[in-house]
């Protein structure tokens, strides 16, 4: 699958927040299929994913075409078929962030989040081409 238009929106309002639902949930927590999707204009271009219920955990995420302009994930079809995306502009696609002891961060590059913008169902998934990336990537400093 084309990637190229797998980014953040552009012109669509994310509002304050969105619901997000993961049916497979996210490696590690796969029994939380429900996120709040929370977008802060203070802490732009991060957002965070944080889990509905009792848990209140979050993840910081971000649109990974800003780290790497050039990230080109294989999304695997059955995948993209699972997800209902018909062309690459009904995705979206985001990263998970870890911040690090001494200030740094990271992005995981080898299981993006990506979900169909109309449906709002996402899934973490594996490229095919995973290898290519690290689930560390460094995060520039600002």
């Amino acid at each position: 699958m084309n990637t190229e238009a797998l980014m953040e929106p552009q012109a669509r309002d994310l509002g304050d927040q969105i619901i997000i639902q993961l049916p497979y949930g996210l490696l590690g927590f796969e029994q939380v299929k429900n996120y709040l999707l929370l977008a802060n204009p203070q802490e732009a271009p991060f957002m965070w994913l944080r889990m509905v219920g009792r848990d209140k955990r979050a993840f910081l995420i971000v649109s990974p075409f800003l780290v790497m302009p050039d990230y080109q994930p294989d999304i695997p079809d059955s995948d993209v078929e699972n997800l209902g995306l018909a062309e690459p502009a009904d995705a979206l696609m985001f990263n998970i962030c870890t911040l690090r002891g001494s200030g740094r961060a990271t992005i995981n590059l080898k299981g993006p989040l990506v979900i169909n913008r109309h449906t709002l169902i996402g899934k973490q998934v594996i490229p095919n081409n995973a290898a290519q990336y690290a689930a560390t990537h460094p995060l520039p400093v600002a």
